[in-house]
């Protein structure tokens, strides 16, 4: 019998084995399983997963809501002390930081579930009540001097509000909104377009603030101001000529104040000194050597018993690396990282220029604030009386802040792929109208396997 003849390009008939007439079992290549194309895999997913629609809504709802937890957790350990020297229950801090993060969550839910348009329409309010406000704080009579900073208004009894908290919310959802307009007639390549009113309203912000003497707070806000100007492409020349600037009138204000040269003299002290006036931020570096690589055990620090001053508010940190140790201020820097990435790829990704105006000043906002804090607390920084965002103690702190943070979560629903991956997960029932949740459920139900 002839043999069959193999056409080119074919692939030859398998040769069946004697008395069975199954194909011959073909050698097999051996599995490639070293440590390297583990390492490969493992990195191919982690990518896979990085870029997901939703990456970077989780990644914002989910470190904003563990420093947040952890915060109170380390508010509570950290105040109980004061608290009972001052008379109160041990929880008193704790409870009314308890309450102003419910309201400050249900401010965080508002804002997440708002259209960017009711955002843009607030912007004009939201400045003119604060600058209201901080107006009314150097009416004599009606503000409230704590620590040399007039920046108080009493609401009546243990509650105050510190109205230049709001005041980086309200430039920053006025500039956003200022620049997004001016960007869209094409005017930010002139100069005065770009500088006016922009920078006169901020300096009128600024001034109110120095009229309290809170040096710290003025500089967030330079520094969401410098944010909003990199972000709508200034000119480095005119940028450096701003930051230049900025930075004689803060060398004026350090050098004509005794105080705030006293705190410049403590950079990197390791001892109280003379008349004690690095105290506060060698007790913060003890705390923190204290605390080794797991700390000392959650409440049991020492410098809280009436060694380290604003133990509770600006030095907290330093109280979380001696109760928590290494671990635990390694965990809050990662929260912060991660919640800074995912603000910048929130920016990054959108096509409106108001999102991105605002979700750049945002995160410039948060992250600045959390650098200053720390690296004061370092002894990196001189100590500014800034709050960690999200942990430190302090109402009128918070509720600005998880605000801004709702505002960086519905930016992130409203990027196209994360409002589909959103809508798809829908459960059956729900009935919605539009346009997308229409096309997506015409997507399920063509996919053969079902998936959602």
């Amino acid at each position: 019998m002839p043999a069959r003849q193999v056409l080119p390009g074919r692939r030859p008939p398998a040769v069946k084995a004697q008395g069975r007439g199954r194909p011959a079992a073909t050698a097999k290549r051996p599995a490639r399983r070293g440590p390297l194309t583990r390492l490969r895999r493992t990195q191919l997913r982690l990518r896979k997963a990085w870029d997901r629609p939703l990456t970077a809504y989780y990644l914002i709802f989910g470190s904003s809501l563990l420093i947040t937890v952890l915060g109170l957790v380390m508010v509570y350990s950290a105040s109980m002390i004061k608290a009972l020297q001052l008379g109160l229950g041990d929880a008193y801090f704790f409870k009314k930081q308890f309450l102003a993060a419910l309201i400050g969550g249900g401010l965080l839910f508002a804002a997440s579930r708002m259209p960017v348009k009711l955002h843009r329409a607030l912007s004009y309010p939201v400045l003119a009540g604060t600058l209201f406000l901080m107006v009314l704080v150097q009416v004599p009579g009606i503000g409230v001097a704590i620590n040399g900073n007039q920046n108080w208004i009493s609401l009546g009894g243990p509650f105050m509000l510190q109205p230049s908290e709001f005041g980086k919310l309200a430039l920053i959802l006025w500039g956003a909104d200022l620049l997004a307009r001016k960007g869209d007639k094409g005017l930010l390549s002139q100069w005065k377009h770009l500088l006016v009113p922009l920078v006169p309203v901020a300096f009128l912000l600024l001034g109110l603030i120095m009229l309290g003497g809170d040096m710290g707070t003025a500089m967030i806000l330079g520094a969401i101001l410098f944010g909003l100007l990199w972000l709508a492409g200034a000119p480095t020349r005119m940028f450096v000529a701003v930051l230049a600037f900025a930075g004689v009138i803060v060398a004026l204000l350090i050098k004509t104040s005794p105080h705030r040269m006293d705190r410049l003299a403590c950079l990197g002290a390791t001892e109280p000194g003379k008349n004690d006036l690095c105290w506060q931020a060698v007790h913060g570096i003890y705390a923190l050597a204290s605390g080794g690589w797991f700390g000392s055990g959650l409440g049991a620090s020492v410098e809280k018993w009436g060694q380290l001053p604003e133990a509770h508010t600006d030095f907290i940190f330093a109280i979380t690396g001696e109760e928590l140790g290494l671990a635990g201020t390694l965990s809050v820097l990662a929260l912060f990282a991660a919640l800074g990435y995912a603000g910048i790829r929130v920016a990054g990704r959108t096509e409106d220029s108001f999102v991105r105006y605002a979700a750049g000043g945002v995160t410039t906002w948060i992250t600045a604030q959390a650098v200053i804090n720390i690296g004061a607390v370092l002894g990196l920084l001189p100590i500014a009386g800034v709050p960690l965002p999200l942990f430190s103690y302090g109402g009128s702190a918070l509720l600005p802040t998880m605000f801004a943070v709702g505002l960086l979560i519905a930016f992130a629903r409203e990027e196209p792929a994360a409002r589909a991956a959103l809508a798809m997960r829908q459960p059956k029932g729900w009935k919605r109208t539009g346009p997308i949740w229409k096309s997506m459920r015409r997507r399920v139900k063509k996919r053969p396997s079902g998936e959602r």
